[in-house]
């Protein structure tokens, strides 16, 4: 099927969107700037996800950037223009990145994020905030915003869940960047992968999903996993069991089972 922009993905200055085997992919595309963001940065990636979202040509999205680092964080121009704003005009700023996040974390598809280089503050955000992170053994990975007297508010909201308090407070408190190899330890990327192979093992690996695994159990299995913390322990139980019950029943569920009887191979 021909992947087809709409003319405000096609209008789009600093992101471009392509689908190709089945794999969206979003870039940053501001390498003069380091992909750093601002408002209108935010805008367009929100753009991109709603329409990867709902573009029947991509199971698994991609985030990536251009050039050689993958996101500093926010503009040093939009940093300057924030300090006008007045508390209405600054909470309106942060929900606005706040949404840009929970997209992300609750979008029905698989993300993967393919990080070329550094990222920092708002980029490393990008970067926890998506299902899983490839990233190459010389990216830098920091919340920096304590020595510049800010917060990493909306980021520690995920980072809590995902990482737990302690290395949270290490990386928020201390605002000092971390190897690749230190976030791979922590937990806040998933694998490691040598530059010249990075993309081709983002592509294999969502190729593998594509193939491998039910679109319907990735994107449940997503929102289950979303919702789960918010649930007490027997809440969260009786959730999960009414989620298996209901998966039972799914039209992807009764073919898969009945292919792995047969020993058929499934093509998902």
């Amino acid at each position: 099927m021909e992947n087809l922009l709409t003319p405000e993905l096609e209008a789009l200055r600093y992101i471009q969107y392509e689908a190709q085997d089945r794999i969206g992919y979003i870039t940053l595309n501001r390498p003069d700037k380091r992909n750093a963001l601002n408002a209108d940065v935010v805008t367009e990636l929100k753009q991109a996800f709603e329409f990867a979202e709902n573009d029947e040509d991509a199971k698994v999205i991609v985030l990536r950037s251009a050039g050689e680092v993958f996101c500093a964080g926010a503009d040093l121009a939009y940093i300057q223009e924030l300090q006008g704003y007045g508390y209405t005009d600054n909470l309106e700023d942060s929900t606005h990145l706040m949404q840009l996040f929970h997209q992300i974390y609750t979008l029905k598809k698989v993300v993967i994020a393919q990080v070329q280089g550094h990222a920092l503050a708002g980029g490393c955000g990008l970067a926890a905030i998506c299902d899983l992170t490839f990233a190459v053994p010389e990216a830098k990975f920091g919340y920096t915003e304590v020595k510049i007297g800010f917060l990493p508010a909306i980021v520690s909201v995920f980072l809590l869940r995902k990482i737990g308090e302690s290395r949270t407070k290490q990386l928020l408190l201390t605002g000092d960047p971390v190897s690749a190899q230190t976030a791979l330890d922590m937990g806040l990327i998933t694998f490691l992968a040598p530059k010249a192979e990075l993309a081709e093992n983002v592509h294999t690996f969502a190729q593998r999903l594509c193939r491998e695994n039910s679109a319907q159990s990735m994107e449940v299995t997503k929102e289950m996993l979303a919702h789960l913390p918010e649930l007490d322990l027997e809440e969260g139980l009786r959730y999960a069991a009414q989620r298996n019950a209901e998966a039972r029943g799914s039209e992807d569920c009764r073919k898969g089972i009945a292919a792995f009887l047969s020993k058929e191979k499934i093509g998902w």
